[in-house]
């Protein structure tokens, strides 16, 4: 399909949905990925990333409890985590720019739309293997770098520069 060997990531699909975890899960199955585990709340969703420490995360935004967003918070600071650095894809139907803000402050590394496609799954998995983003830390953040674009543009007053960045990763 992709000329990708997928057969050795772990994934981790979390949604409340049945029918787009199936979805999600059968779409990865053609991949080639062999090992991934499901989740259909929050709550359920950090044990299995305790236990399983998987290699993606693919998670939707509005669950029962605990949502996407708040597990996404946990996953980046939680002193329990695995590993704070794995790559988040956010699959959720709220795409106004302001849901994308949020989810990319709470440490999303991808954003995916509903409804998806073979070719959308595809593109961000393969965006999370290739392109991964380094890692911010700041008083208030942790994270994946927000910026998606390498320009220059902005002078303001608090302009980052390489040295004041924590990069992590």
């Amino acid at each position: 399909m992709s000329g990708y060997r997928f057969d050795r990531l772990k994934i981790l699909v979390v949604d409340d949905s049945a029918h787009m975890r199936k979805l999600v899960t059968t779409i990865l199955q053609a991949f080639g990925i062999i090992q991934i585990y499901e989740a259909g709340e929050g709550d359920r969703a950090w044990t299995v990333l305790r236990d399983a420490n998987p290699d993606v995360v693919i998670l939707d935004w509005m669950m029962e409890g605990m949502s996407g967003l708040d597990l996404v918070k946990l996953i980046r600071t939680s002193a329990q985590t695995p590993n704070p650095f794995v790559p988040v894809i956010m699959l959720t139907g709220y795409t106004h720019i302001d849901r994308v803000r949020q989810a990319r402050d709470a440490g999303v590394n991808e954003f995916l739309a509903k409804p998806v496609s073979v070719k959308a799954i595809l593109s961000r998995l393969i965006s999370v293997i290739e392109h991964p983003r380094p890692f911010v830390r700041t008083k208030s953040y942790f994270g994946p770098c927000r910026r998606r674009r390498g320009a220059d543009e902005y002078r303001g007053p608090e302009r980052r520069v390489t040295a004041d960045i924590a990069a992590v990763g």
